[in-house]
């Protein structure tokens, strides 16, 4: 059994999973830490400096505002982790770097396994169809996703720029721009409301046709399930950082 502390356990995506692990034996929440104490029959402190139990795995849902507190726990603890909050910065994102040094840590933007297949056809895609297709991205969430555009609007964009060798430039919207649509450009558009959980359609515009990939979370369960198996991935490993692409590959390879 694979003990963890789930970060951000009072919010949508917490709760999520502590509903997958009350129905799965291979996982156990031993505390989780969260600004909300909610009801649940689980210890759950307001940050990393009160935890007192020791598991195996970190979850993290919540906010960059936590990362410095679990990097500190995880890294004294030796404590693998990991990262499905989005947001970060680039001296984050360093730090995580740094972190990965010492322990296993797993990021990834989005933990739907089918979005990260998606992100390789977009790639695919890219490459065939060439500079002669516009390449736009839209991303639709529910109306309290803080950060915009999404993270995994982010992460497709890049795989898509790979195809041209990160020659494109990635723009966030059009607001402000008095301009015509530049050649290199992918543009990401976020779109905001209700109880989206999660849409992305990226589209190759050309001159005649609009080939169009895209994928939509229709529970957020999808993200719970992938979660565990990324802890159940990043469980055995010994120090080092991990993605989607590593737990595709190794699934695969089964």
């Amino acid at each position: 059994m694979i003990n963890l502390i789930l970060s951000g356990i009072n919010g949508k995506m917490g709760k999520a999973i502590v509903n997958l692990v009350s129905n799965n034996d291979n996982f156990n929440i031993v505390a989780g830490v969260d600004l909300v104490k909610g009801d649940l029959n689980i210890p759950v402190y307001d940050s990393f400096d009160n935890v007192e139990e020791k598991a195996d795995v970190i979850i993290d849902f919540s906010r960059p505002s936590t990362l410095d507190g679990m990097l500190a726990y995880a890294t004294k603890t030796n404590t693998n982790l990991v990262i499905a909050s989005t947001g970060y910065t680039s001296e984050d994102l360093l730090k995580i770097v740094n972190a990965s040094n010492h322990i296993a840590i797993f990021k990834a933007s989005n933990m739907s396994l089918g979005v990260n297949l998606i992100g390789n056809l977009v790639k695919q895609a890219a490459a065939f169809l060439g500079a002669d297709y516009d390449i736009e991205i839209i991303e639709q969430h529910h109306n309290q996703k803080v950060d915009a555009p999404s993270g995994t609007a982010i992460t497709l964009a890049h795989k898509a720029n790979e195809a041209f060798n990160d020659s494109y430039k990635i723009v966030n919207g059009r607001s402000g721009a008095n301009c015509k649509r530049e050649q290199k450009e992918i543009s990401i558009s976020s779109v905001r409301g209700g109880n989206i959980v999660g849409k992305h359609d990226v589209l190759f515009i050309g001159k005649n046709e609009v080939v169009t990939i895209s994928h939509e979370a229709q529970s957020r369960e999808v993200f719970a399930e992938g979660a565990l198996k990324a802890a159940n991935y990043v469980f055995a490993k010994e120090k080092g950082l991990f993605d989607m692409d590593n737990l595709i590959k190794d699934m695969l390879q089964k």
